[in-house]
């Protein structure tokens, strides 16, 4: 996937990560949490043997890694 196809499955996992933890961020954080995301996701993942391919499987990786990241930030900023 090039970087064009990063950056707008990126927007759309930290869209819907940020739709699911009902936080209020603008498209530029959402496109940076997808993306961070997913390289999150993808390295915890890798630990225990799993790994995602494909439009679907990179989606999930960044939904659950901005989800993960939104949560951290949260924890940390209390």
């Amino acid at each position: 996937m090039g970087w064009i196809g990063a950056i707008i499955i990126g927007g759309v996992a930290g869209w819907i990560a940020s739709t699911i933890m009902k936080s209020n961020t603008g498209i530029i954080v959402n496109v940076i949490l997808g993306i961070v995301g997913s390289i999150v996701a993808n390295f915890l993942f890798g630990l225990v043997g799993v790994s995602f391919s494909g439009l679907l499987g990179s989606l999930i990786a960044g939904l659950v890694g901005a989800v993960i990241l939104i949560w951290g930030y949260r924890a940390i900023s209390k």
